[in-house]
């Protein structure tokens, strides 16, 4: 559910394994991309008053449910996130789904001073609303006892088009220069999600960040003159603030190794 930046090379990835796959979009035009790649394709989106679309054909017949739809409460503030998959679940209990893994982010944990490690077993302190709303549906799903789930808590995402630097290179007075990096390549994500499958790792929760964790300035200062970008300008003046994601559960119990690092060269 949700055939983007992630879920269209997931699903290709998955068609590979020889997966039978079905992938959901709210876009017209998206649905011949994915058909061109043999992906079974279906206009839906979820909204709070029940999901739209070819909802239940998509669910049909199926017995894993990747949920990666971006809660987008950055753009839209106001919208009600935990209420878009209340509105879903009861589809989910009615169709042949036994499985939901559900794309998380490690923004349920709080930026702190002296940037406590953050394992599995850590319980999410979110101030913000999306990461509060992030936290509520993760119970939400966890608690259901008509499907088992599994909840994935990916860092900030990247990959050599797409870098969290293209953006900071343009800003100024950047918070938390001394705080750590928490970072995964796409490639590892798909990686990960492929090895939850293969290992039938339900009700489970897993934070997915790769090992290294630089300081922030140093390692954009760095990417950023790879890319040949303006160096950003950071804030040395406030203290900073931060966390460290621990993934060895998913090198431990997934016998997961990171496949790419944080350098783009």
């Amino acid at each position: 559910m949700g055939t983007g930046w992630l879920g269209f090379p997931l699903a290709i990835a998955l068609l590979d394994e020889n997966y039978k796959v079905k992938g959901s979009t709210t876009s017209e035009t998206k649905l011949k991309q994915l058909q061109e790649k043999d992906i079974a394709s279906y206009q839906v989106s979820i909204t709070e008053n029940g999901p739209k679309g070819s909802i239940d054909s998509f669910l049909d017949e199926s017995e894993i449910l990747i949920i990666n739809i971006p809660p987008g409460l950055r753009r839209n503030p106001e919208s009600n996130f935990v209420g878009k998959i209340q509105s879903l679940i009861p589809r989910i209990e009615q169709s042949t789904i036994e499985k939901v893994l559900f794309i998380s982010s490690t923004s349920v944990f709080a930026d702190l001073d002296g940037f406590p490690m953050i394992s599995s077993k850590t319980i999410p302190n979110a101030v913000s609303n999306a990461g509060k709303q992030l936290i509520e549906t993760e119970q939400i799903l966890l608690n259901n006892q008509n499907f088992e789930t599994t909840i994935l808590r990916f860092a900030g995402l990247f990959d050599e088009r797409r870098h969290p630097a293209t953006m900071l290179s343009k800003r100024k007075n950047i918070k938390n220069p001394l705080a750590p990096v928490n970072l995964i390549h796409r490639e590892d994500c798909i990686g990960i999600i492929k090895k939850i499958i293969e290992t039938d790792s339900w009700n489970n929760t897993f934070n997915a960040s790769y090992p290294d964790h630089p300081l922030k300035s140093e390692y954009y200062s760095t990417i950023c003159k790879q890319m040949e970008l303006p160096i950003p300008d950071y804030d040395f003046e406030t203290s900073s603030k931060g966390k460290v994601i621990d993934s060895s559960n998913v090198q431990d119990v997934l016998n997961y190794t990171f496949k790419r690092g944080l350098n783009l060269l």
